[in-house]
């Protein structure tokens, strides 16, 4: 029979323990995320030279699928296997293509220059790269490269 104050002692440091050993907010630190973010401004900032009809169609759409890259990534990353890491990074993934597709037909129905659209497609590729990158160390590594963030 365990002495209470041994098993609270006990509590305690696994408590403890498990706390210093977590990050739980570590997906902040990699660089798909804070790139997924700047591209989040970047299409607020083009979005907002878009004609008033716009405002509540493609403008809306664009912005959803926008602000889901970075959040699928975060959620992912709140996920504890792999397994449903990949399967968010999936998800953002698909989420990046939404808006390369909006942002060409932005383009084909002349709201946007081809210079913006150079931009935006930039930002686009090196988004997607990383995030195949990121998978593909996950499926290979589990967690164990990522967690050497911390």
């Amino acid at each position: 029979i365990w002495d209470v104050e041994l098993l609270r002692w006990w509590i305690v440091w696994l408590i403890d323990k498990t706390y210093y050993t977590m990050d739980y907010f570590y997906f902040k630190k990699l660089d798909v995320y804070n790139y997924s973010k700047v591209l989040v401004i970047s299409i607020y900032k083009l979005l907002e030279n878009y004609p008033q009809e716009e405002k509540f169609a493609i403008c809306s759409q664009i912005r959803r699928a926008a602000v889901s890259v970075p959040s699928n990534i975060a959620e992912g990353f709140g996920r504890t296997s792999p397994k449903e890491k990949i399967h968010f990074l999936e998800i953002s993934y698909g989420s990046l293509m939404e808006v390369s597709c909006q942002i060409e037909i932005s383009h084909d129905l002349g709201y946007i220059d081809k210079v913006d659209l150079d931009s935006i497609n930039l930002q686009i590729e090196t988004i997607a790269r990383l995030m195949s990158s990121l998978r593909f160390s996950i499926m290979k590594n589990g967690d164990s490269n990522l967690n050497r963030m911390k």
